[in-house]
């Protein structure tokens, strides 16, 4: 694994950067309570938003990890007015036809049955799990990523899903039925043939045909179809290193490396990449972040499954990811609606690709949340929302 001459984040900087990150949240409680968080701001200040995004489940994350940091009632109080929406959204059906149950139900409603017991966020978690396997398409044996069942345009599923499979592997754990973990040992079996490139590089989407056969990789989000967005990367790293957890399926520990890997020869000298990892040092296209983030927390969580030296690798370098993202990136002036980590990317438009332009080097959501997630992992033996 490639080294770095780099500064760590110590125990008490991560203490002192999630203190930071605990009193943006506080701030913010007034504002997101009721409402949700947009996936990603404006002018470095998140709108509100009614919970119908795939992002809104990242938000209730951040309080429910403040509530942990601090056992303060107020944090509590938020996140479970929240989790009420978040059971009204799946009963209802809003906007959920899709395969992000994961990212919406596992910070939200998952974290507040594992941190109280609740009963009616267990019961939402399992059927935002229901939700996610009714989009499993047995020829082809993936989780349809959006649109229309079946649609040819749409018959494919996207390296993002990685994130969603631990909501089903829970759901099996706690409701005693294997069709959950099943379903996501079909799909990232179908992922890991087909997503991965041979050079641990990943594809963003993967086409399938009618007949289950592979067709073809391409992009939405990424620079051009064989280019390397990073956070698809980023997705792949802590994706499949959380099946492993759930598994100890091998395979999915060796995809990890391949992926880390591939993302460490793409990197800048302060090891947050750019939006899409064909552009190096020297670029002028913007950063993302959340893929820092992302895989810092991927980092932390192989540190647990690995012999002691590569482990130590492991943890140095998330801590150098983290001590970039302290120094360089994190908001320090609290204010209303403001994020945790600037400098994210949700959605650059290429000449190459098909997507709406949004969010480009602001805070994102996610961002905010999987930094305060590996922060909080170096501040005790966290119990994974995931």
């Amino acid at each position: 694994m490639k080294q770095y001459d780099l500064p760590v984040l110590t125990d008490a900087q991560a203490a002192a950067a999630l203190d930071t990150a605990v009193e943006q949240v506080r701030v913010n409680l007034p504002l997101y309570t009721f409402r949700c968080q947009n996936h990603s701001s404006v002018q470095n200040i998140y709108p509100a938003c009614d919970n119908d995004q795939w992002t809104c489940g990242f938000w209730p994350g951040e309080v429910w990890l403040s509530y942990e940091r601090t056992g303060d009632e107020a944090f509590k109080k938020t996140a479970m007015t929240l989790v009420a929406s978040f059971d009204h959204r799946i009963r209802h059906k809003i906007e959920v036809d899709h395969h992000d149950m994961g990212f919406l139900y596992s910070p939200s409603c998952v974290a507040a049955y594992k941190l109280t017991g609740d009963a009616a966020a267990r019961d939402a978690a399992i059927l935002a799990a229901d939700q996610l396997i009714s989009r499993f398409q047995p020829k082809g044996q993936f989780i349809q990523a959006w649109g229309e069942m079946g649609a040819p345009e749409n018959y494919r599923y996207i390296i993002d899903c990685l994130l969603n499979l631990p909501l089903l592997y829970w759901a099996s754990e706690v409701t005693g039925d294997a069709k959950y973990a099943d379903i996501a040992h079909r799909h990232i079996t179908t992922c890991l043939a087909n997503s991965f490139r041979p050079d641990g590089s990943t594809y963003h989407t993967f086409f399938m045909n009618p007949d289950g056969t592979p067709s073809h990789g391409a992009t939405c989000q990424g620079y051009r179809d064989d280019s390397f967005w990073a956070r698809g990367q980023a997705w792949g790293v802590y994706g499949s290193v959380l099946s492993y957890r759930y598994t100890r399926n091998p395979e999915y520990l060796d995809t990890f490396r391949r992926a880390l890997e591939f993302y460490l020869t793409r990197l800048p000298d302060d090891l947050v990449p750019y939006w899409d990892m064909i552009f190096t040092s020297g670029s002028e296209e913007p950063r993302d972040s959340s893929s820092a983030a992302i895989v810092a927390c991927g980092l932390l969580e192989a540190v647990k499954w690995v012999g002691a030296e590569e482990g130590a690798g492991y943890e140095k370098l998330a801590r150098q990811m983290l001590a970039s993202l302290v120094q360089h990136y994190a908001v320090t002036d609290r204010k209303p609606g403001g994020g945790q980590l600037l400098h994210g990317t949700y959605s650059k438009k290429s000449p190459y690709n098909t997507c709406t332009p949004e969010g480009v080097d602001e805070c994102t959501s996610w961002g905010d949340y999987f930094y305060m997630e590996a922060l909080t992992r170096l501040t005790k033996d966290w119990q994974l929302y995931w």
